[in-house]
C-alpha cells in the first residue's frame, strides 16, 4: 500500500518506468519535482510535451528533428558518399561529439532481435536501401553495438548492400585508452589484435 498521496505515487510510478530508474531513484526524482517552483515544474512538463509533439523522424536519415529534414542531411558540407548506420539517435550525438566524422547517418531505431520479436521489417532498413539507390553513396559504416544483436543486424544489412556494389565496413573495436589488458574481455582483446594497425 502506498504511503504517499496519490498524485505523488503516480509521479513516482511514471519515473520508475524509465530504464535504469528503480523505485528509490524514482522517489528521489519525484520529490525533486515537488521541490521545483510551479513555474519550473510547468516548464519541465512543457519540455516533455514539446519533445513528443514537435519532434519527428527526418524523412531521409530517420533521426529526430523539428523540420522535415534534419540539419545534418540538409548540410552541403557533409560527405554524401558515406552513411554511418547506427541503432539510436543517441549514437548520432556520440559520433558528432567526436567531430571526426563528416558523412551522413542512418538511424535504424533498434536492432534485429528474434528473442524480443524484433525483425528487420520493424527497423528502418527499407528506408536505408532506398537511399542507397542513388549513385552518390560509396560506403556504409555499420556502427551498431558489438552485441549479438548488433553483429547480426550489421551482417544482415551488409548482405543486402553487397549486390549494390557499395562497400560495407564495420567499426574497429579495441582497447579503451587508459584501460588495462588484464581487465579486458577476450572478445575486445581478440578484436584489438585482429584490427591492429601500423606504427
Amino acid at each position: 500500500m502506498a504511503y504517499q498521496a496519490q498524485p505523488l505515487e503516480r509521479l513516482i510510478e511514471q519515473f520508475a518506468k524509465l530504464p535504469g530508474i528503480g523505485r528509490k531513484g524514482a522517489t528521489r526524482l519525484a520529490y525533486q519535482v515537488l521541490a521545483m517552483t510551479q513555474e519550473e515544474a510547468f516548464a519541465f512538463a512543457k519540455a516533455i510535451e514539446d519533445a513528443h509533439t514537435m519532434l519527428h523522424r527526418c524523412k531521409i536519415c530517420q533521426n529526430f528533428t523539428e523540420g522535415e529534414i534534419c540539419s545534418i542531411c540538409a548540410s552541403a558540407a557533409r560527405d554524401r558518399s558515406t552513411i554511418c548506420v547506427v541503432e539510436t539517435p543517441r549514437d548520432v550525438t556520440a559520433f558528432e561529439r567526436t567531430r571526426e566524422y563528416k558523412g551522413l547517418y542512418h538511424v535504424l531505431h533498434g536492432l534485429i532481435s528474434p528473442m524480443e520479436g524484433i525483425g528487420a521489417d520493424q527497423l528502418t532498413i527499407k528506408e536505408l536501401l532506398q537511399r542507397l539507390a542513388s549513385d552518390e553513396v560509396k560506403e556504409i559504416i555499420m556502427a551498431t553495438n558489438p552485441t549479438v544483436e548488433g553483429e547480426a543486424t550489421a551482417m544482415y544489412i551488409a548482405k543486402l548492400v553487397k549486390p549494390l556494389g557499395i562497400r560495407a565496413t564495420r567499426l574497429a573495436y579495441g582497447l579503451p585508452v587508459g584501460g588495462h589488458l588484464e581487465y579486458t574481455d577476450e572478445v575486445t582483446l581478440g578484436r584489438s589484435l585482429a584490427n591492429r594497425g601500423e606504427l
